[in-house]
C-alpha cells in the first residue's frame, strides 16, 4: 500500500548555456565513472522529488511520556518510513489545543510540512474545557496547516467515563465535525484496543506503555499510509513533463 519515494531533488543553478559548457568541460576531463557521477548530480528537478515532511503536533501520548523516546509510536513511525519521509515530532507532554494553536505557526514556517498530524485534546478533556472552545482551537490549527499547504490527519482521543456520557459525546463529536467541515481524514480513537487494557497502560491509567506503542502506530498507519501514497502521486504528477 505504501510506495517508496525517489531520491531527494537536486536543483541546478545558473543558465543552461553555462551548464552545458560546464558539462562539456567535465566530459573532457572525467573518466567514465566520474562522468556518470556528474550526470547524476545534474538530473533535472522534474525527474526527482523531495521527501515528504510529516509534522506531529501532540501531547504526552505522542511525546513518549513515561517511556524511552525511541520506544514511542512516533519514533516507530520514523523507523517504518526508513528515510522515505522526514518526521518532525513537535509534541509536548501536557500540551493543550490552545497551546498547540499558539505554537503551530513556528514549525509550519520552519519545516514546511506536507502532512500535519494533530493529536491534541486529551488534556483539554481532562480539564473540562468546553467542547466549543476546544473545537475552535483545533479549527484554527487545521486552517493554519491547510493555508501553509499541508494536508491534515486528525488523531482523536476519548476521556474517562467518570466525566459523564454527555460531555464525552460532546467532546468526541468535535473530531467528527472537524473532519466533515474541513474534509480531513480522522483516526477516531488513538488508543483503540489499548485504553481499557490494564496490561497496556501505565500505572496512572492515562498513558500507554512501551508495549502499546506499536499498536498505536497500527491504528494510525492505514490513514497515514493512504495520505503518503496520495502525496507521492501528486509529487510525481507535478514532476512529469508537460505533453507537447
Amino acid at each position: 500500500m505504501f510506495k517508496g519515494f525517489p531520491v531527494p531533488e537536486v536543483r541546478c543553478r545558473g543558465d543552461s548555456r553555462r551548464l552545458v559548457q560546464g558539462l562539456a568541460a567535465c566530459r573532457r576531463r572525467a573518466t567514465a565513472a566520474g562522468l556518470a557521477l556528474v550526470l547524476a548530480l545534474v538530473v533535472p528537478p522534474s525527474l526527482a522529488e523531495a521527501r515528504p515532511v510529516l509534522l506531529v503536533m501532540g501531547d504526552s501520548l505522542s511525546a513518549a511520556y513515561g517511556i524511552e523516546q525511541q520506544e514511542g509510536w512516533v519514533s516507530l513511525l520514523e523507523s517504518r518510513l526508513d528515510g522515505k519521509a522526514r518526521v518532525i515530532n513537535a509534541s509536548i507532554s501536557g500540551e493543550t489545543s490552545s497551546g498547540g494553536a499558539s505554537r503551530l505557526p513556528d514549525p509550519l514556517g520552519q519545516h514546511e510540512p506536507d502532512i500535519v498530524l494533530l493529536e491534541l485534546g486529551g488534556n483539554d478533556g481532562l480539564r473540562g474545557l468546553p467542547p466549543r472552545q476546544f473545537e475552535a482551537n483545533m479549527a484554527d490549527m487545521i486552517e493554519a496547516s491547510q493555508a501553509a499547504g499541508a494536508e491534515v490527519l486528525l488523531l482523536g482521543i476519548d476521556i474517562p467515563p467518570n466525566y459523564g456520557q454527555a460531555y464525552r459525546d460532546a467532546f468526541t463529536g468535535v473530531y467528527y465535525r472537524l473532519a466533515d467541515e474541513f474534509e480531513v481524514p480522522l483516526v477516531p480513537f488513538l488508543l483503540e484496543g489499548i485504553a481499557l487494557d490494564e496490561t497496556l497502560m501505565q500505572n496512572d491509567g492515562i498513558h500507554p506503555t512501551a508495549a502499546a506503542q506499536s499498536r498505536i502506530l497500527e491504528t494510525v498507519w492505514p490513514e497515514l499510509a493512504e495520505m503518503l501514497e496520495e502525496e507521492h502521486d501528486i509529487k510525481v504528477a507535478k514532476n512529469q513533463p508537460e505533453a507537447e
